[in-house]
């Protein structure tokens, strides 16, 4: 059930405008460097063309003076599986890399369409679903990930599917859990509070220090895809309460 959401202090117009003008610059260039490496194997593809990842935290840090805190990093697993994370901001669809490395993500396939910042982003193999068909998507979830699972990668899904604004809580759907079932994998929950600092909408970046936590993982072992969901929901939820208590 959706909850009211919170009003976050309103962030810094020009650090706003000039990190969002400094992302949109290193994008082009950085997809333009990387065409070089589209032949080659995915591992020494995906190394490369991901150093973007690593560019972002920087103009993060410098322009927008956000820092990042995590916590419960001794939760992850020793083999890859699925995570389960709250969704505010594009900050944790680039920023959770390095935590669980590789990573898949699973993402509408509009993105691939977009110019140069779309070719390096299929390069990287994501599973890109069509966000108008919900049997297709699911199904291509499920087999993709699998698939992936089985390469040695981890698959990040963002269960509320959309971002939701800060305090508020969407409809946590089945697919990643049901694709944790099916596979046999573990789930690992992640909350975490970026919104606060870069908000999902709008130009204005907030500096402070955004909080992660990697909850203990959730086994799939006799579970159905509705008790994980449930469980999944409950900590990054409460977690998330928390949070925005900080």
């Amino acid at each position: 059930m959706a909850r009211a959401a919170v009003t976050p202090p309103k962030g810094s117009l020009v650090r706003g405008l000039c990190f969002h003008a400094a992302l949109v610059v290193t994008v082009i260039l950085w997809a333009l460097i990387s065409l070089p490496s589209f032949p080659l194997a995915f591992r020494y593809r995906y190394w490369w063309i991901t150093r973007w990842c690593w560019i972002v935290q920087q103009l993060a840090r410098i322009i927008g003076g956000i820092r990042v805190d995590v916590q419960g990093l001794e939760n992850r697993p020793t083999t890859p599986g699925v995570i389960l994370a709250k969704h505010q901001s594009a900050w944790e669809t680039l920023n959770l890399l390095p935590m669980f490395y590789p990573q898949t993500w699973v993402l509408k396939r509009e993105l691939l369409k977009i110019p140069v910042f779309g070719w390096g982003l299929g390069r990287l193999e994501p599973i890109a679903i069509n966000r108008q068909s919900a049997r297709e998507a699911l199904r291509d979830v499920i087999d993709q990930g699998q698939q992936k699972l089985r390469q040695g990668r981890w698959v990040m899904v963002f269960p509320e599917g959309t971002r939701v604004a800060v305090g508020e809580q969407g409809r946590y759907q089945q697919g990643g859990a049901l694709l944790a079932c099916r596979a046999g994998a573990t789930v690992t929950p992640v909350a975490h509070n970026a919104g606060w600092f870069w908000p999902r909408r709008g130009l204005r970046i907030r500096p402070g220090t955004i909080q992660v936590r990697i909850g203990p993982i959730i086994t799939t072992h006799d579970k159905t895809p509705a008790q994980v969901i449930e469980a999944t929901e409950a900590w990054i939820e409460s977690t998330m309460q928390e949070l925005n208590n900080c």
